[in-house]
């Protein structure tokens, strides 16, 4: 379960989607996170995943990796569906006890699964094909009136940027601890809830020595390095627009007003 956790891994790449500015795919990723909470009919529900997939072939990232990484959210993926579908007022179709399923809670159901879904796809989509460096030099560009009013956007950034990239690492270890454990004899699957969750206290213990002790190493080479934030730093590679930027950008703006203007369109 754990590998299929794929957050926070970069795949490099020579398509259009990975040459974009990053600035241009974060803004992208905002519209079309409140795109997918504001589709409403399924024409727009329809251009919302045609628009999905389109970004997917075109960045050669294979489908099947993205849907890799849900599989450790189905859980919740679920959960939301059965709620939906069990608590949607509307003219029972089917009712028993205090469980009814209705037109509406089945159509609600399968709405917000999509959205959940979505927005998954979506958000790895940003990260499988923009580096950690490049999502750190966006961030803090794009916050950078913020500094007017003393806020620290570089540390921010920064950090940001750090947690992203050490999600895969923390897995790897995570993963090697439960290897290590099992080797032991340590069981994690059987008994009741309660022994399971004491069954988890030698892999949380390690693991976080380990990752205090990962962040005190960084914090050392950072130090080493006479880091010291974003006063007077230079960078090897300045961020510029270029025309594929401006279309992408116009691309992503139209598709979010077209959206907008289906929201009154019914199902």
């Amino acid at each position: 379960m754990l590998k299929d956790i794929t957050l926070g891994q970069y795949f490099p790449g020579t398509t259009p989607i990975h040459k974009l500015d990053p600035r241009v795919k974060i803004t992208a990723t905002l519209l079309y996170i409140i795109v997918i909470f504001i589709a409403k009919s399924y024409i727009s529900y329809a251009l919302v995943i045609a628009f999905l997939l389109g970004c997917i072939f075109t960045s050669k990232i294979p489908l099947k990796v993205i849907l890799k990484g849900i599989k450790p959210i189905l859980w919740i993926i679920a959960i939301t569906a059965i709620l939906n579908l069990f608590y949607t007022d509307g003219e029972p179709l089917v009712q028993w006890k205090i469980f009814k399923i209705s037109a509406e809670g089945i159509r609600s159901a399968i709405m917000m699964s999509l959205r959940i879904i979505m927005l998954i796809m979506g958000t790895f989509l940003l990260t499988y094909t923009t580096s950690p460096i490049m999502l750190t030099d966006a961030m803090e560009e794009m916050l950078g009136p913020l500094k007017k009013i003393k806020i620290p956007v570089h540390e921010l950034a920064m950090m940001m940027s750090i947690a992203l990239r050490f999600i895969p690492t923390l897995i790897e270890e995570t993963d090697k601890i439960i290897s290590a454990q099992k080797a032991r004899g340590a069981d994690f699957e059987s008994g009741k809830l309660i022994s399971r969750a004491k069954a988890l206290i030698p892999i949380l213990v390690p693991l976080f020595i380990s990752a205090f002790r990962r962040a005190d190493e960084l914090a050392v080479a950072m130090e080493c390095r006479c880091y010291n934030g974003g006063e007077g730093r230079s960078k090897m590679r300045r961020l510029k627009m270029r025309g594929s930027d401006f279309t992408g950008l116009i691309i992503s703006v139209v598709f979010f007003v077209v959206v907008c203007l289906l929201r009154k369109v019914g199902p």
